[in-house]
């Protein structure tokens, strides 16, 4: 146990404590819906810069790139540095969790991943200020990882302890939802500005907006996380030690091989999240088929799609158990590779086939993605675990696809993409089966 048991001193939180002041216990219903505002307003904030990344970035910050799909790579090649900050990110605030307590570290973090993300809005372009332009985005891209690190919070593991044993597929698929509704949130408003001004005035002050709003959402998903942080039953569950943060060298001397291993379960959906969020609008953007605006729409039904698959994810998990739902979402993964470079370059109506059967496929892989990193884990270990499991699976998986596969595209052909989907399968299948040859020893 941490010598300081879940101090409160952050102001938010001693708000959120009087909401409780009733005596009322804290339902699964107020836990799920403060995990999905939480996981929606990070993903928000990361698929902002990602569609940034595509229809801003390569004009404003590398206008002296010698192409566009130059251009492009090189907004791309910031992409991954919040991924390579976020470890450090929960490394830090695992230690401000453990003394100054979980209200303050997601005060701390929240409050950098908001302000990071809005600071973008405010960003001078290379024609005003040079390199320095390329420096303050590759900072401010590194504060959202380094937030994000901070960001985790146990609400979905307390979540999955209150599951009943034949519904876990369905509490671990819930969190996930979160990922659909930020996608759809940042695409509708790209979409809306892009749709509705000119280039012109859209690089001038259009595409700030959904920058800035991100420090609005942030503060409502803090407030909502805190209210159940704050909660009895939250704090019944650190003194369970079921939530209490470890110190990582701790819990990797007991737990490192699942770490590893919980790192590659969930490879095969992490490799395709990118391909079909980011990687896509930025083909189309440079090769054609359709306009960006259109494009945009599209991915607002793929999100859509999405979400239905992350719910049948929870179903299918309940009956057939996780570990064979995400080995047959691998599997279809590794069938999709082959057809997904032919759709995407088959014009407007084989891209949005692409979106919607890609998107499908992800929620029905995604949706249980965060169960299998965290199952593995003991009790005492689960929170910090999960958390560096997650870290880690992020960078392998995602962190680099965009830059990658519009790389290998560009360069040797479309058809390269397939080869990297399948590449993450294949370590998906054969995770999942070390794990199940460990589990019979």
């Amino acid at each position: 146990m941490s010598s300081v048991a879940n101090p409160t001193s952050s102001g938010l939180e001693r708000d959120a404590r009087r909401m409780h002041a009733d005596g009322k216990p804290l339902s699964p219903g107020s836990v799920a819906i403060g995990v999905v505002i939480g996981r929606t307003s990070e993903f928000f904030d990361f698929f902002v810069y990602g569609l940034g990344s595509i229809l801003v970035f390569p004009k404003l910050i590398f206008p002296f790139a010698p192409s566009a799909v130059a251009g492009t790579l090189m907004a791309f090649a910031l992409f991954p540095l919040a991924f390579l900050a976020r470890p450090v990110g929960s490394f830090i605030f695992m230690w401000i969790d453990r003394n100054y307590g979980r209200g303050t570290k997601l005060t701390v973090a929240l409050v950098i991943l908001g302000g990071s993300t809005a600071s973008i809005a405010f960003l001078p372009g290379y024609e005003t200020i040079g390199y320095w332009a390329v420096a303050l985005l590759a900072l401010f891209r590194l504060g959202q990882g380094f937030a994000l690190g901070g960001a985790w919070d146990g609400l979905a593991s307390l979540l999955s302890l209150s599951a009943p044993p034949n519904h876990r597929g369905w509490y671990a698929m819930i969190p996930q939802l979160g990922a659909p509704f930020g996608f759809a949130l940042a695409s509708i408003l790209f979409g809306y500005f892009v749709s509705n001004l000119s280039e012109a005035d859209f690089l001038a002050w259009g595409w700030r907006y959904p920058f800035f709003v991100a420090f609005a959402i942030n503060v409502v998903a803090l407030f909502a996380r805190l209210r159940i942080v704050a909660s009895k039953e939250f704090g019944a569950a650190m003194e369970a030690q079921e939530l209490e943060p470890r110190p990582i060298f701790e819990m990797l001397s007991k737990h490192a091989i699942d770490v590893v291993l919980g790192a590659f379960v969930p490879l095969a959906s992490f490799a395709m999240f990118h391909l079909v969020t980011i990687f896509p609008l930025s083909w189309v953007t440079l090769k054609g088929g359709q306009s960006a605006a259109e494009f945009l729409w599209v991915q607002v039904a793929g999100a859509g799609v999405g979400a239905i698959g992350i719910v049948l994810s929870g179903i299918l998990a309940d009956r057939i158990g996780r570990r064979n739902q995400l080995m047959a979402g691998a599997i279809l993964i590794a069938i999709f590779s082959f057809s997904a470079p032919f759709l995407l370059d088959a014009g407007g109506k084989g891209q949005d086939a692409y979106i919607l059967i890609g998107f499908f496929i992800l929620g029905l892989t995604f949706g249980q993605s965060s169960g299998a990193v965290s199952s593995r884990f003991t009790q005492p270990y689960r929170y910090t675990g999960a958390a560096l499991t997650s870290d880690l699976a992020w960078l392998v998986g995602a962190a680099f696809a965009p830059l990658v596969a519009l790389g290998l595209a560009s360069s040797f052909g479309i058809i390269f993409i397939g080869g990297y989907l399948i590449s993450g399968a294949i370590c998906t299948i054969a995770a999942l089966t070390l794990t199940r040859v460990l589990d019979q020893h």
